[in-house]
């Protein structure tokens, strides 16, 4: 996952130290967001290509948008889930599923799509035959990684073998090295994914997927210093916005933040998640557990209120409605 929230350390009150301790990030949220590139079989960026995202499941949902002028393409407010993405740009096609996890402004895992050339004519030196068998090796790397990336939650073994084939036959797939990064993680093989992100990296270090990913890896490590480095690049690549950033790396910022003891400060980078995307229920928690621990209770009152009404049913929400009902 592809960008990931880090879970965080607690220091809490004395007087609510028996509600908090067993704090843990909630899985409540209903919508999610996609963000990502659009590149050929050569890996440059493909421009204004169409994107169809198409929701597998229980109901009808369309969406369409187009990528911008580097390829890339943003869109938040999804039902989280299983979609089916189809990249379209003239003669050039390429499909993949991508799933929105569950969580406010999650990163979806396989959002850089080769896009492999479809009916192409012979403009490079190439015989019909041998656009042919490209077309082909292509089609077969990108259900490949696919099937790698499906199996990273179930069968992380076979994640990174399918990927490490993928990878062997697609010249710099930085992505492929990514999702190894992520399959040794499931494993908890700090090392190899560790070596993996930094490969990825090595080959593109424009995507901010692998960095995204070292900051979760550093701050289990509790590498603060690295994670933190690895923080501001990702928010750097995903958040040069006139809005002020993306929500996710800013979050991920404050836990670190949280978790090297500097409270005043993460709360400050919480309020900024907030006022960037309000419907973030996992921020409000953890502005309103900033708060608590910084004994502003009526502002912690607040923001726990308002996690309740975007997460009624959310991981934290009975911890929430403790800690409401002894502040009030």
């Amino acid at each position: 996952m592809n960008g990931q929230i880090l879970r965080r350390g607690l220091l809490v009150s004395a007087m609510l130290v028996g509600l908090l301790a067993s704090a843990t990030p909630a899985r409540g949220q209903a919508m999610g967001s996609l963000r990502g590139l659009v590149t050929d079989e050569t890996g440059a960026p493909v421009p204004e290509a169409e994107l169809t995202f198409t929701f597998i499941g229980d109901v009808d949902i369309t969406v369409t948008l187009m990528t911008n002028d580097k390829g890339e393409f943003t869109r938040s407010g999804l039902r989280t889930g299983q979609w089916k993405m189809q990249a379209t740009k003239g003669e050039l096609i390429g499909i993949q599923n991508v799933r929105v996890m569950i969580a406010a402004m999650t990163k979806v895992d396989t959002l850089i799509i080769k896009v492999p050339a479809k009916g192409a004519t012979d403009t490079s030196g190439m015989s019909a035959k041998e656009v042919e068998d490209r077309n082909k090796l292509m089609a077969e790397m990108q259900a490949e990684f696919e099937a790698g990336v499906a199996a990273i939650e179930t069968d992380p073994d076979v994640a990174i073998a399918k990927l490490t084939i993928v990878a062997g036959s697609v010249p710099d797939c930085a992505l492929c090295y990514t999702r190894i990064g992520d399959a040794n993680m499931k494993k908890k093989d700090m090392a190899a994914a560790e070596a993996a992100y930094k490969k990825a990296i090595e080959l593109d270090d424009t995507m901010p997927d692998a960095y995204s990913a070292l900051v979760v890896l550093y701050n289990q490590q509790q590498k603060l210093d690295e994670a933190m480095a690895m923080s501001r690049k990702a928010n750097e690549l995903l958040g040069a916005s006139e809005s002020g950033g993306d929500p996710v790396a800013l979050y991920n910022q404050a836990i670190i933040l949280w978790n090297a003891g500097k409270y005043p400060e993460a709360k400050a980078e919480f309020e900024k998640v907030v006022a960037l995307d309000p419907t973030m229920a996992e921020a409000h928690y953890q502005l309103g557990m900033a708060n608590v621990n910084l004994g502003q209770l009526p502002a912690a009152a607040k923001a726990f209120e308002e996690y309740l009404k975007l997460a009624p049913d959310g991981e934290n929400a009975e911890t929430a409605k403790a800690i409401l009902k002894q502040i009030k």
